[in-house]
């Protein structure tokens, strides 16, 4: 926590303020074509250099981002007191400025939804009095487009891998059981920023997503950030017609810590409201999650423990904190300090 001797109207963004290192937007994020024969080698590539890359050509819908975004956008510039009917978020609804249940704060506002069409949550849907189908179609329409596009990319993924069968990763998130969700973030503009002189509010905090993969698409303002291999924080160009694709902690562990899980953050803007939306692709609760044997060359040893998703994983994430390295629990070999090595 920074402590401010500047206006008071900061004060209640004190838990929220810290010191970064000032960033330039950074031109080395990797780019891959969906439609390039050799996707499936750039993907590899990219996944094992920096757990992240910019996905084009993707094949989903424009109008149906526009959309979806327009939709998102009506309902957090309704009063707080109608956003609230929406919530509170246990886990999926409407939740504002409280990440997760152990102290975790940010600049932001968010609907979590089940991406199962029959579990969207009604307390989200209700906050649309006049026609809440046209939000509802909009969310079902893009998670469906999405959804097949993470599908393609993980099966190039194990293509580029070499290994068999080529639905191994895709399968996880196909099936009824797989336990996915879709997230609406809305970082609002901070106009008091300006008075923090190069200070920084966090609009979500550093952290690894959990799951396998994560496709994140937000509008043309800046704010991620991605953690480098020497710790180094940069921040990554928003691109609104494209997606990013993230590799989450089952992915670097099925992969026995081939492909990172990228450490990432977002950080508020003074004059520009920021709204992402992101899939996150994960497995079923029950599923066992282990380094593929196909995987393995002969003689290598796994890098982690075999563990469920649900009953260890997961569980052990709900008692973290957003910055925790929670697969420090499950690690064979002698354990990381934090995420920044990565």
């Amino acid at each position: 926590m920074v402590v401010l001797s500047q206006p008071a109207a900061l004060d209640h963004l004190s838990d929220l303020i810290k010191a970064c290192k000032p960033t330039s937007l950074f031109t080395g994020i990797p780019v891959v074509d969906l439609s390039d024969p050799e996707a499936k080698h750039h993907i590899v590539k990219a996944c094992e250099d920096y757990g992240l890359f910019k996905l084009v050509n993707h094949g989903v819908p424009l109008d149906f981002m526009t959309t979806l975004e327009a939709q998102a956008l009506k309902f957090f510039n309704l009063p707080q007191s109608e956003k609230e009917k929406a919530g509170p978020a246990e886990p999926f609804g409407y939740g504002s400025k409280r990440i997760g249940p152990n102290g975790d704060v940010g600049w932001i506002e968010y609907i979590l939804l089940n991406t199962n069409p029959d579990i969207i949550s009604p307390k989200s849907l209700s906050i649309f009095k006049e026609n809440p189908e046209i939000f509802r179609d909009a969310v079902l329409d893009y998670i469906c487009a999405v959804k097949k596009m993470t599908f393609e990319v993980l099966e190039l993924m194990v293509d580029g891998l070499g290994i068999e069968p080529r639905n191994v990763l895709s399968n996880l998130l196909r099936e009824d059981k797989s336990d996915c969700c879709f997230r609406l973030n809305y970082y609002p503009p901070c106009p008091e920023l300006q008075a923090l002189r190069g200070r920084n509010l966090i609009g979500f905090g550093e952290h690894t997503d959990p799951q396998i993969i994560s496709v994140l698409r937000s509008n043309n303002t800046s704010g991620l950030q991605i953690s480098l291999k020497d710790g180094t924080w940069v921040s990554v160009p928003p691109d609104q017609n494209s997606f990013f694709i993230n590799v989450g902690d089952c992915l670097q562990v099925m992969s026995n810590g081939r492909f990172k899980s990228v450490k990432h953050r977002v950080l508020a803007d003074t004059t520009s409201s920021r709204i992402s939306m992101i899939f996150f692709g994960g497995p079923p609760l029950s599923e066992k999650i282990a380094p593929l044997p196909s995987l393995m060359a002969e003689g290598e040893e796994s890098l982690y423990k075999e563990f469920t998703w649900w009953c260890e994983y997961k569980k052990s994430a709900y008692k973290s904190r957003l910055a925790d390295y929670r697969l420090g629990l499950f690690e064979k070999s002698v354990p990381m300090m934090s995420n920044s090595q990565f």
